[in-house]
């Protein structure tokens, strides 16, 4: 049995992956007229509604002396500093009116930039696009627009019912999503009288193959020690159930469950919000159970009881990790957090040297472990 130290898990290049989508805040926490803080890769932004209701997002600091201009105010088009009364295009960033100005002085305003973030409104969230930091003093430029949209949970039929769950996790990014992807702690963080209890722990084996910026986790049965999958079964009465989970760098995690016509399908997100602060966004999306009594409430109840374990056993974990304990990695059951480290390391090396990014996984890989 190999084991691996984490470095990486210090190490402050590895902890952000900028040139991303990353959930901002809930569509419904974004009100018309009425400017919002948040934080990314500590980013500090400021978000809004326009007057035809689309979002927008700015650095939260003045070009001209650093006030924050989520202190200021929101016309529906442009956003006023408080403190000089600067007024920039609520998309674009840039500089509409210096009131300190005279008649004779011709400072071209229109030079000027509050620096913006893409933004795009996705099932229910207001994702905000980071790029690279600018250095120091760079105001003077419209910022160029991602190649790719926002990601979309996976949909497949016309009616489906939508279930979004947050929670803030007392932990670093990197910590979150190994915590997310890792298939050995369910038997004793999830264990409940309708899920599973670590007595039915027993040998797995499945199949994992590489993909564009991740891996997945090959169509397969559910764990037959869960009694939702063998409810679901029964409900669909389908001849077999697949589960498909995919991870997509920076932070995405994707599963489909496809049970003849019914399927369930999330999008699930660790995003960094400072060097030891993340949080998780869960979006679900499905057609199983909806028409039957109480069906949605029972699916939001098991999910937010994931989450809330997930997000208890985090706050344990983080005291221990105040005091920079030594941590090891180990063959099966750790080898997507291994995964996920290389593909890190592969995407920065690419960005560093223009190459093609090079995918840690040669081809597919079957994966035993005791769960």
């Amino acid at each position: 049995m190999t084991e691996l130290p984490l470095p990486q898990l210090q190490a402050p290049d590895s902890l952000m992956l900028y040139g991303f989508w990353y959930r901002a805040l809930p569509s419904g926490e974004l009100l018309p007229g009425v400017l919002q803080k948040a934080t990314l890769l500590e980013t500090p932004l400021v978000l809004g509604r326009d007057s035809q209701d689309r979002p927008f997002a700015l650095h939260d600091a003045c070009p001209h002396r650093g006030m924050p201009l989520s202190c200021g105010q929101f016309d529906g088009s442009e956003v006023e500093c408080s403190y000089h009364g600067w007024r920039f295009d609520a998309h674009s960033g840039q500089c509409r009116l210096i009131p300190s100005l005279t008649a004779d002085q011709h400072l071209k305003v229109e030079r000027i930039y509050a620096r913006s973030y893409a933004c795009e409104e996705r099932d229910g969230y207001v994702w905000v696009f980071i790029p690279e930091p600018k250095p120091a003093g760079a105001g003077f430029s419209k910022a160029a627009e991602p190649s790719f949209s926002a990601p979309e949970v996976p949909k497949f039929s016309g009616k489906y019912n939508l279930a979004y769950l947050t929670a803030d996790m007392p932990v670093s990014v990197d910590h979150g999503i190994i915590g997310l992807m890792d298939p050995a702690h369910g038997p004793f963080v999830h264990q409940a009288w309708w899920w599973r209890s670590r007595h039915s722990i027993h040998e797995k084996q499945k199949n994992f193959e590489p993909i564009p910026n991740g891996f997945r986790m090959s169509a397969h049965t559910p764990s037959s020690n869960s009694a939702p999958y063998k409810l679901l079964r029964l409900y669909a009465d389908a001849d077999s159930i697949t589960t498909t989970i995919d991870f997509v760098l920076p932070n995405q995690r994707f599963e489909t469950i496809q049970a003849g016509k019914y399927w369930f399908a999330s999008l699930t997100t660790v995003t960094p919000i400072t060097r030891n602060h993340c949080r998780i966004d869960v979006v679900a999306c499905w057609n199983i159970f909806r028409w039957m009594p109480f069906g949605a409430s029972l699916l939001k109840f098991v999910f937010a009881k994931f989450v809330e374990q997930d997000r208890r056993t985090m706050d344990l974990q983080s005291e221990g990790l105040k005091h920079n304990p030594h941590l090891m990695l180990i063959d099966d059951a750790d080898r997507p957090a291994k995964w996920y480290f290389a593909l890190k390391a592969a995407h920065l090396e690419a960005k560093r040297t223009g190459a093609q990014m090079k995918h840690p996984m040669a081809g597919p890989v079957t994966l035993k472990w005791r769960s």
